[in-house]
């Protein structure tokens, strides 16, 4: 099970506001034990044909991974989450998060034909 945040924060937003969530955020990834990985970066932009298309401008992506529903619950109950979800809805100015249920190696591919049900 994955969760998937897009997000611009805003630009008045001071570096201390920001590195104080990225530390709560880093915090919580660490301290929840249902989290199995946690990535975050910034877009990038290489010319791609689908960049063209329009779409709002979130520049950051988070994506955590939990086993399943129960962990990704789990994650968003823990108390070690609230505060980086406070401080993520004082800074953002746009963004959008998603939850799914993924499946990896062959099983990917496999799971590529539910899509067409």
């Amino acid at each position: 099970m994955i969760h998937v945040v897009l997000f611009r924060p805003k630009a008045s937003v001071p570096p201390a506001e920001r590195r104080a969530l990225a530390e709560s955020f880093a915090t919580a990834v660490r301290t929840i034990p249902s989290v199995r990985r946690a990535q975050i970066g910034r877009r990038v932009r290489h010319g791609a044909g689908y960049e063209a298309l329009p779409q709002p401008d979130l520049q950051y992506a988070a994506i955590i991974e939990c086993d399943d529903q129960a962990g990704l619950e789990a994650y968003l109950q823990h108390p070690a989450h609230a505060e980086p979800g406070r401080r993520f809805f004082e800074v953002m100015e746009e963004g959008v998060a998603f939850d799914y249920e993924v499946r990896d190696g062959q099983s990917a591919g496999e799971a590529a034909g539910e899509w067409l049900d």
